[in-house]
């Protein structure tokens, strides 16, 4: 059944994501930083309904992080600024014993106590969870979170994998009826590059692929859900898109003579484009990816010509403009904010996307698709956000 009705009321939302492991494999310099930039931007947006999809909650190691984790959730939920979110809904993905499940995904949402109407669906029942109290008040469900009935979450198949390591990517879905309107909110973490000479080899190059077949399994897992119905959703976390490497490397090394370096194990081979003076201009190695003029080269605006992964999906996922420089990789020292780490061609891998449907329950074109933590050090990844997406909503669609 597919109907469609009218909402006069307004709801101002507030999507975020960032892949947080930066934080977490140095808490005592970057956790609080990182929460005084967000919390910041909360002030002033004053939002009246917050979504965080944070990515590997935790860092590399987990079972050393654990308190720190729990201490990010608490000053999170306590800080003044959250003060007016009376409903809270959080999913942390804890369980990091289980390689079959473990997504180290986190998925907070925060509703502000002006918020008319609220509901939350149960992917069990497939119903909306009737009970005032399991959707008010303040819900924190970690560690296994298997069996909570609120949110799908599943761990991309294993055949999926590069390199054949079962690594933390998968998803995680919310739906949401908020006054009026239903929407679904799904984190997501795709796959990285392994090897930068492996990405300069082809386009699309293998880890592209690899992220494209996920990302058709997720969208397609969605459409075809005869129990749970379509509707609209943002899609939004580390999706890992990487620049047109191959393309790239063109463009820099244009008039440019490339020496290769060998390594007898292989790991360490690096090509060195040299200028006509012998001069190192660009170096790509597995791990390395260094241009001479590093901190602004990747920061001006022909490199957005190479940010091509979404192409073949422009049909069935769209995006606002991207008008910020590259998300991704920014250097974990706070005293190096805003300069790039040469380890990767800087890329825009953090993301939020849209069904073409959402454009059916949007009536403002008053939006901001950007970066938080510009001019300050958020780890790796800066979070990127769309602050007051909706002014007011004009239709609910339902297809269940």
């Amino acid at each position: 059944m597919e109907s469609a009705q009218e909402d006069a009321s307004s709801t101002d939302v507030f999507l975020v994501t960032a892949n947080v492991g930066s934080l977490f494999e140095d808490p005592e310099r970057l956790l609080q930083l990182w929460l005084s930039e967000f919390l910041a931007k909360i002030a002033v947006a004053q939002p009246r309904f917050l979504a965080l999809h944070l990515q590997e909650v935790g860092g590399k190691t987990y079972e050393k992080s654990m308190e720190y984790v729990q201490e990010f959730i608490r000053c999170l939920c306590d800080a003044p600024e959250m003060g007016d979110f009376t409903c809270v809904h959080i999913f942390m993905d804890e369980d990091f014993k289980s390689a079959e499940h473990f997504t180290a995904l986190g998925s907070l949402y925060f509703v502000h106590k002006d918020v008319a109407s609220l509901k939350i669906w149960n992917f069990l029942t497939h119903s909306w969870e009737e009970s005032l109290q399991d959707v008010k008040d303040k819900h924190i469900y970690s560690g296994n979170i298997e069996t909570i009935a609120t949110k799908e979450k599943s761990k991309f198949p294993q055949h999926f994998f590069p390199e054949c390591k079962w690594s933390r990517k998968g998803f995680m879905r919310t739906r949401w009826e908020i006054n009026g309107t239903v929407i679904d909110l799904v984190n997501i973490h795709l796959f990285h590059d392994a090897s930068n000479l492996a990405a300069c080899e082809n386009f699309p190059s293998v880890y592209c692929k690899t992220r494209r077949r996920a990302l058709v399994h997720t969208i397609e897992r969605f459409h075809l859900d005869e129990q749970n119905g379509t509707v609209p959703f943002f899609l939004f976390g580390d999706f890992n898109f990487r620049c047109d490497t191959e393309g790239v490397v063109k463009e820099l090394t244009e008039n440019l003579t490339p020496h290769r370096v060998q390594n007898v194990k292989n790991e360490n081979d690096k090509i060195h484009y040299r200028n006509s003076t012998g001069n190192n201009v660009l170096t790509v190695g597995k791990k390395e990816f260094s241009h001479a003029d590093h901190q602004l080269k990747f920061k001006e605006d022909w490199l957005k010509k190479f940010d091509r992964e979404l192409e073949p999906l422009k049909d069935v996922l769209v995006e606002y403009p991207i008008k910020f420089v590259p998300s991704y990789p920014f250097e974990e020292d706070p005293e190096m904010p805003t300069d790039y780490m040469s380890t990767r061609c800087p890329a825009w891998c953090d993301r939020i996307l849209m069904s073409p449907q959402v454009n059916e329950i949007i009536q403002s074109d008053d939006w901001t698709y950007g970066m938080i933590g510009e001019a300050v050090c958020m780890g790796d990844h800066k979070a990127l956000r769309i602050p007051q997406l909706y002014r007011s909503y004009r239709r609910a669609w339902r297809t269940w």
